[in-house]
C-alpha cells in the first residue's frame, strides 16, 4: 500500500485533510507504510473506473492533479531548455502536491505574493530555491520575503527600484523588461516590463541607490504561439546586459525567459521539443557567464489535471437539452473568462449507457443563478441523465486556483494521486 502522509494546516469539508490509498481499503484500516510485498504501480487517475471510484469517494465537483503527469510535463521541458533552471510558478495552481513533486523533482519555485511565499516557508521549502517575480510590491511584500529568506526580485520601474533602498545589501534584482506579444493569448508585457531604452538609467537609479542588479527578465505573454519573441526578447537582453556590464551598473549574469509554453486545449500546439528549438539556439549564443532561469507555469501544470462535475438537472431548450453542472463559470471553468482558455469536454455516462447512443447537440451550464454561467454550447453530446458525470480535460491550470464560491455554491474539492514517484498511487485529499 502507498504511504501515508498528512498535508499541514489544510483542511477539506470541515476537518483534517484525509489521506488515503489510491485503492481504498475497508475503513478503518489506513496503513501507515508502504508494503514491501507489492510491486510499485502508476494508476491513472483519468481512467474512467478511477474516476468514478475518486467521485465516490470525495465527491464533487472534484479536480483531480495527477503528480505523475506533472513529472512528466517538468521532464519534457527540461530536454526541450537544457541548462536552464526551471523555476515553477506557482499562481496557475498553487497546490502544495504540484509544488512538493516539482521541488522533488529539482525544480526551483517562481513566488508572485506573500501568501505564496507564506505556503512555501510552511512547507518547510529552501527559501533561496525561490525568487519573487511580481514587478509591482508592498514594502510589507518585500519585508515578508526577505524574513523568509527570499533575496532575488524582479522590479520594472524607478518608483519601484527606489523601495529596494532600505533594503540594499539584503536584496538582488532582476529589471523586467516589455516584448508586447500581441500573438499571445494573455500579453503580460502589456502590464508589466519597461521599455529596453529604460533599462539602463533603471540600472544607473540602483547603483546611485545602493542596490544590486542580477540581470534582466521578460516574460512574452501566455500560450505564445511561436518561440519568435522569446528570441526577440533573449537576443535584445543580451545586447543590454553587455551594455550595463560594460557600464559596471551590474552583474548581469543572470537572466530570466518567463513562461508562456503552450500546451494543447481544444487546439493542438506544436510538441515542446520543436517549440523550444529557436530558443535554445537564441541561449548558445549568449555568453557563458550568464546563466538562465524559466518560470513555466501552465505548462508544468495544466494538463496535469481534470475536472469531474455531476450534471445535477437538464432542460429541453428550443429542442436542444440543458445539463446543468455542479460546477461552472464561477468555479473550476473561470479559466474561460480569465485565461481565455477552452478546455475540451466529455460527457462520462452511467456504466450501463449504450456507446452507440445517438450524439446531440447539447449545452452545458454551472449551478448559479447567473445567466453567464454556461460553459459550452453545441456541444455533441449523449443523452445525459441526473447523476452522470462530465470531464473536463487540461484543467490544472488557473482553474481551482482562480474558482469563487459565488452563489455560495463550494469550490471543487482537489485531490491529487501518484503523488510519490514508484509508490502506488497514493490520494490525498487537501482542500474545497
Amino acid at each position: 500500500m502507498p504511504k501515508v502522509e498528512r498535508a499541514n494546516s489544510l483542511t477539506a469539508r470541515g476537518g483534517g485533510p484525509a489521506v488515503v490509498p489510491a485503492v481504498a481499503p475497508p475503513r478503518p484500516h489506513v496503513p501507515t507504510r508502504p508494503s514491501r510485498s507489492r510491486k510499485a504501480r502508476w494508476i491513472d487517475p483519468f481512467e474512467a473506473r478511477e474516476i468514478r471510484r475518486l467521485v465516490r469517494e470525495f465527491g464533487s465537483p472534484l479536480l483531480i492533479v495527477d503528480c505523475e503527469r506533472v513529472r512528466q510535463q517538468y521532464r519534457q521541458l527540461n530536454r526541450a531548455l537544457p541548462g536552464v533552471l526551471l523555476h515553477y510558478a506557482l499562481k496557475p495552481m498553487p497546490h502544495p502536491a504540484v509544488v512538493r513533486t516539482v521541488y522533488a523533482m529539482g525544480g526551483n519555485l517562481d513566488l508572485a505574493t506573500t501568501g505564496e511565499v507564506d505556503l512555501v516557508a510552511r512547507m518547510g521549502l529552501d527559501p533561496q530555491r525561490c525568487i519573487h517575480t511580481h514587478p509591482i510590491k508592498r514594502d510589507s511584500d518585500i519585508v515578508d520575503a526577505l524574513r523568509r529568506g527570499i533575496t532575488l526580485f524582479v522590479a520594472d520601474n524607478h518608483d519601484e527600484v527606489r523601495k529596494f533602498a532600505r533594503h540594499r545589501g539584503k536584496a538582488q534584482l532582476l529589471l523586467r523588461v516589455s516584448f508586447r506579444s500581441p500573438g499571445a493569448v494573455c500579453d503580460l508585457s502589456r502590464k508589466f516590463g519597461c521599455d529596453p531604452e529604460d533599462v539602463a538609467s533603471l540600472a544607473r537609479l540602483a547603483k546611485d541607490l545602493g542596490v544590486e542588479i542580477r540581470g534582466l527578465s521578460f516574460h512574452v505573454g501566455s500560450q505564445a504561439q511561436t518561440a519568435a519573441k522569446h528570441v526577440e526578447a533573449i537576443e535584445v537582453c543580451a545586447r543590454l546586459m553587455t551594455l550595463g556590464r560594460r557600464e559596471k551598473l551590474g552583474a548581469f549574469d543572470l537572466l530570466d525567459i518567463g513562461g508562456g509554453f503552450p500546451i494543447d486545449y481544444a487546439q493542438r500546439v506544436p510538441d515542446i521539443g520543436r517549440f523550444c528549438a529557436p530558443i535554445r539556439k537564441a541561449l548558445s549564443d549568449l555568453p557563458n557567464r550568464i546563466s538562465v532561469i524559466a518560470e513555466p507555469g501552465r505548462y508544468i501544470v495544466g494538463p496535469a489535471a481534470i475536472g469531474v462535475a455531476t450534471v445535477i438537472g437538464r432542460a429541453k431548450r428550443e429542442g436542444h437539452w440543458w445539463y446543468y453542472l455542479d460546477d461552472g463559470m464561477y468555479g473550476s471553468y473561470s479559466g474561460q473568462i480569465y485565461d481565455h482558455a477552452r478546455y475540451p469536454v466529455e460527457a462520462l455516462p452511467t456504466v450501463d449507457f449504450d456507446p452507440a447512443a445517438e450524439k446531440l447537440p447539447s449545452v452545458l451550464a454551472g449551478p448559479t443563478c447567473d445567466s453567464i454561467d454556461v460553459i459550452a454550447e453545441n456541444l455533441m453530446l449523449p443523452e445525459l441523465r441526473a447523476g452522470d458525470l462530465v470531464i473536463g480535460r487540461s484543467m490544472g491550470a488557473y482553474t481551482w486556483a482562480s474558482a469563487s464560491d459565488f452563489n455560495f455554491f463550494p469550490k471543487a474539492t482537489v485531490v491529487s494521486v501518484n503523488a510519490d514517484a514508484g509508490d502506488v498511487g497514493g490520494v490525498v485529499q487537501v482542500l474545497r
